[in-house]
């Protein structure tokens, strides 16, 4: 099956259906999403997850040399101060001039390579829990100079400014640790029915060329939201306004497919990392999903897994003899910060038959001296190797999908496999995270302990706490780290560089 817009509009988002388990209902299938001037997208895939417009520790040369990501997820919050109806100051975003290669302020803004699709949010993702909830009228954002309140009018006028690929509109989402109760997800389902509809109204009304709309699915039962669904099936739908869906929960969509079937013929990403989420996300709940239906998934965990100093492993289909033995369970990453043989004098790859840049070109000592001395350029190599890995992972997927063997689902008798052959969660990851700012961690409330590590500390001696965390530092050579353990006493300078293997002290 195709969807298309009217046949006179050339500038049209195409998704096709290609094959699928199921003729009906929700099951996995294989699709091909197709927007003007952008590359193909072969779905199930997966969407790069950015920081302020760019994927985090690549420029957009290596983004083309070396990824093979053909999407990328940006939040609005990540480019705005204020309002604008609160601050004379126009966000430079606003102002950029568009290049003819780039095609789209976002895109020239970014410098994101013109074959990658953009997607658009107001809120980053994982998305920071603001202390105040969302009014009537505006959401709460968290913007480089702290939260802030985002008109929904404001939100549009900036997604018909930038003309990103795909628009996601504002969902009355609470991004808490708790789930909502039915009085609160009522609530949430009305807004979101009022949001929605405005976004639809203000945008038949423009005279530019319509968005490509994204409309959200709350992470709330279909027994609440059913009206608002059936809103999107019945208005939007028909009139090709309505381009796709964006869940915050996946479960949901068993019920859509059984009441709103129409619905789930669109192309549908995953917001992965709702707050409840966040902390449990794997390779075995992206395949789940899959399973259900999804067709995109924005996936922050290869973000986080670079920060960490992890090497993702897990590849799909599972190596064979994994399944048909007893022994321990495959990893689903290598923390390469660790002081281990494998990992201070290894000349393998960070992966068994990875063909990325990084294990090619470099090997696992090389990287692991990079992280312990914390020099960016590890972390750029570990994100070029995980995006490979989520790359060649769903190409597996794509490929059972694709075959049918007498009659049965090739893709869940792997998936079983690969249920049966690697861990359930990733290792903790050991390395010093690259220095963070208030944008990038949630934050915990009162009393939390500070983030990093002091960058400047008392030499020498009397074991004072610079600050106020028990941990005094030194500076050394303006580097943004610190020797740690400098309090006590003196020879304590010597002793930390010998445990760092650089010298020896002499008695």
């Amino acid at each position: 099956m195709t969807v298309d817009i009217p046949d006179g509009d050339q500038e049209a988002m195409r998704f096709e259906i290609l094959g699928s388990v199921l003729k009906d209902g929700a099951a996995a299938r294989l699709g091909r999403l197709t927007l003007p001037g952008r590359r193909p997208i072969d779905t199930p895939n997966f969407v790069g997850v950015t920081s302020r417009g760019v994927l985090p520790h690549l420029t957009p040369d290596n983004v083309s040399k070396h990824l093979q990501v053909s999407s990328a997820y940006m939040a609005l919050e990540d480019f705005i101060e204020k309002p604008q109806q609160y601050s004379k100051r126009v966000p430079p975003i606003f102002s950029t001039p568009t290049t003819t290669k780039q095609g789209t302020p976002l895109h020239s803004f970014t410098a994101m390579p013109p074959s990658v699709t953009t997607i658009l949010s107001a809120r980053r993702l994982p998305a920071v829990p603001p202390p105040n909830g969302n009014t009537n009228d505006s959401i709460s954002v968290f913007t480089s100079t702290g939260f802030q309140v985002l008109p929904t009018k404001e939100y549009l006028s900036a997604v018909q400014t930038l003309k990103p690929d795909i628009a996601i509109p504002p969902a009355d989402l609470t991004h808490g640790p708790v789930a909502p109760n039915s009085k609160r997800a009522l609530r949430m389902a009305e807004r979101t029915d009022e949001w929605v509809v405005e976004w639809f109204s203000s945008l038949s009304r423009s005279s530019s060329s319509p968005q490509s709309t994204f409309a959200p699915v709350l992470p709330i039962s279909h027994s609440i939201q059913w009206e608002y669904l059936a809103r999107l099936a019945e208005d939007y739908l028909p009139s090709s306004q309505l381009h796709g869906l964006a869940f915050y929960d996946a479960d949901v969509l068993p019920d859509i497919a059984a009441h709103t079937p129409s619905l789930v013929q669109l192309p549908l990403l995953s917001l992965l990392a709702s707050q409840i989420q966040s902390q449990t996300q794997t390779p075995h709940h992206i395949l789940r999903q899959i399973s259900l239906g999804i067709d995109l998934f924005a996936i922050p965990f290869v973000n986080a897994a670079s920060d960490a100093g992890l090497a993702l492993t897990f590849r799909f289909p599972p190596p064979p003899h994994t399944t048909t033995t007893n022994g321990p369970l495959l990893p689903l990453a290598t923390d390469l910060s660790l002081p281990e043989s494998n990992n201070t004098t290894s000349l393998a790859p960070l992966a068994e038959d990875c063909t990325c840049y990084t294990c090619t070109s470099h090997h696992r000592a090389y990287v692991h001296h990079l992280l312990s001395a914390r020099e960016m350029l590890g972390w750029t190599l570990l994100q070029v190797h995980n995006h490979a890995v989520m790359a060649a992972f769903f190409a597996g997927v794509r490929a059972a999908l694709a075959e049918v063997e007498g009659g049965n689902d090739k893709f869940e008798v792997l998936r079983k496999e690969f249920a049966l052959a690697y861990e359930p969660d990733f290792p903790e990851g050991m390395a010093q995270r690259p220095r963070a700012r208030g944008y990038q961690y949630k934050s915990a409330g009162g009393g939390e302990g500070k983030r990093n590590k002091p960058a400047w500390g008392k030499l020498g001696g009397a074991g004072v706490d610079v600050d106020g965390n028990g941990e005094a530092g030194i500076s050394r050579g303006g580097a943004e780290e610190t020797t740690g353990g400098m309090a006590n006493g003196e020879g304590a300078y010597a002793r930390d560089l010998e445990g760092r293997g650089f010298a020896q002290v002499q008695n």
